[in-house]
């Protein structure tokens, strides 16, 4: 707790909180080697990652981007850099140069920490780029940070405000240029509180950490919950679904963080060692986020792993979750992201105003977890509230009676054949039925007669022959003919952005 009882609503009140009541117990260990972090050696890390910031004149409040794989050095300039007050700009890697160069320029960072194997890019890009941006490089697996002289004048930490940006952090601009969300320190302090709380994380819990730190669900869920509940993670250098149960089970993992891509891939899998299992009864839950997860692949996987899944959903907007399937599991609705938690939530329709449950229309959110705006874009801050404060988060669903939401898709990527609305989702689901489809996703196309009609891209299981006719007629018996695809499309991989969610809008390419 915070200063008199109060929870902490600053990052740096939340580490040092974390590191007085608990020193010596690991904060994060390395699946890939010995490192580890205690609580106490955490906030020490910080101190010295706020004197390293201040050595290369970063002003106070100023934006640091960070241009790095996972790692536990990641994790210390991520959580020093808001300890002391900065603010933080993690870059996507699967970023497209210009991209990169667009974010680079358009945060006004005044430092940017690199890998080497990436500060060359990150120059090259810089160059293009009217202000001076010092690269400061650090090796991701380096246990020291950067030389540097320490002019002992400390840092502002102290003066840190809860309304003050911590991160920025930039969406996929799938459908034009990137928009830079802003978070602030309260926005990321509450919410990390409310996943530690909705999960009943406590000290003794600890996460298998696969998911990239520049991407926000890694970043609240398993970065900055455990602070929150006195636990900690275990961190891997990547995803790999052939080391995924070894990994959890050599760092004694209690819950593990996924997206809806690795579950698929799991499944693909074999199941864990006979010797891992005793290690890995100790997994409390599944948690899946960052996109919808088919119904039948939620079922697969608690079949074959004996695992339970617990849906959740948010976004960068929301710092994450803001959806989430309750922690028992007779209580969870299959296909459900789950009720709100930590904030409110509602159905609102096209003026804007509540649906009754049961009705479909647009998710609102409302919370201590939803952002400040977008940076130096007021016009599309102003379009994405409601006059009264209500997020639009650009989701169509509904709300049942218990006050669980379900998500049918995307207004934007809503089809509208011959005047009737059509979700996506719904043929989606209706192809993973089919033995051999291993991923599927729909979008609508261009029609003369019917304004729009539906295009199908499939990714077969290994060893499955393509067979169009099969798959037309098993969605006509599934979905009526109205709702079959017309054209099907098979493919090796869905375009996906770096939560893992399908990027519908890029599959219109392969219709050219």
């Amino acid at each position: 707790m915070g200063a008199a009882g109060l929870p902490p609503r600053t990052v740096h009140a939340l580490v040092q909180a974390a590191a007085a009541a608990r020193p010596q117990a690991p904060y994060a260990l390395a699946t890939d080697s010995d490192d580890a972090l205690t609580y106490a050696q955490l906030a020490d890390s910080c101190r010295d990652v706020g004197r390293l910031l201040h050595a290369h004149g970063v002003p106070a409040g100023g934006t640091v981007s960070l241009v790095m794989p996972n790692g536990l050095m990641t994790l210390r300039l991520l959580l020093g850099a808001m300890h002391g007050g900065w603010c933080v700009n993690p870059v996507n890697l699967l970023s497209q140069p210009d991209q990169m160069r667009y974010v680079l320029e358009h945060s006004d960072c005044h430092l940017v920490f690199a890998t080497p194997e990436w500060a060359p890019r990150v120059r090259e890009q810089l160059a293009r780029v009217a202000r001076p941006v010092r690269v400061v490089e650090v090796a991701e697996q380096a246990r020291e940070l950067p030389d540097f002289e320490d002019p002992g004048t400390g840092t502002p930490a102290a003066d840190i405000a809860p309304e003050a940006v911590a991160l920025l952090m930039y969406t996929s601009g799938t459908t034009g240029v990137p928009k830079g969300v802003m978070l602030t320190q309260s926005n990321l302090t509450a919410n990390a509180q409310a996943i530690a709380a909705e999960h009943a994380l406590g000290a003794d819990d600890r996460v298998l950490a696969v998911l990239p730190l520049y991407h926000i669900n890694a970043f609240a869920v398993t970065m900055l919950a455990p602070l929150a509940s006195g636990g900690s993670l275990a961190m891997a250098p990547r995803f790999s679904a052939a080391r995924f149960w070894a990994q959890a089970a050599q760092a004694r993992c209690t819950w593990i963080n996924v997206v809806p891509t690795m579950i698929s891939y799991l499944l693909e899998g074999d199941p864990p060692a006979a010797s891992l299992q005793p290690v890995l009864a100790a997994l409390r839950f599944c948690r899946s986020a960052s996109a919808a997860l088919p119904p039948e692949h939620l079922r697969a996987f608690e079949q074959k792993f004996g695992l339970g899944i617990i849906e959740t959903m948010g976004l960068t907007e929301t710092v994450a979750p803001s959806f989430s399937n309750p922690l028992e599991a007779s209580r969870r609705k299959l296909g459900s992201v789950g009720r709100a938690s930590g904030c409110q939530a509602r159905v609102i329709d096209a003026a804007l105003q509540p649906v009754p449950d049961g009705g479909t229309g647009e998710i609102a959110i409302r919370g201590p977890n939803v952002m400040a705006g977008y940076y130096k874009n007021p016009e599309a801050t102003a379009a994405s509230f409601t006059a009264d404060g209500w997020l639009r988060t650009g989701d169509l669903g509904h709300r049942d009676a218990d006050g669980f939401f379900f998500v049918t898709g995307r207004i934007k990527e809503l089809i509208i054949k011959g005047g009737e609305n059509i979700a996506p989702r719904e043929i989606d689901e209706a192809l993973l039925k089919h033995p051999a489809v291993l991923e599927a996703a729909v979008v609508g196309v261009p029609d003369k007669h019917y304004g729009q009609e539906i295009l199908a891209c499939v990714v077969l299981r290994d060893g499955a022959a393509p067979d169009e006719a099969d798959l037309r007629a098993f969605c006509e018996t599934h979905l009526g003919r109205y709702k079959t695809p017309r054209t099907f499309r098979f493919m090796t991989e869905l375009p996906r952005g770096p939560s893992g969610k399908v990027q519908r809008l890029k599959l219109l390419d392969t219709a050219a």
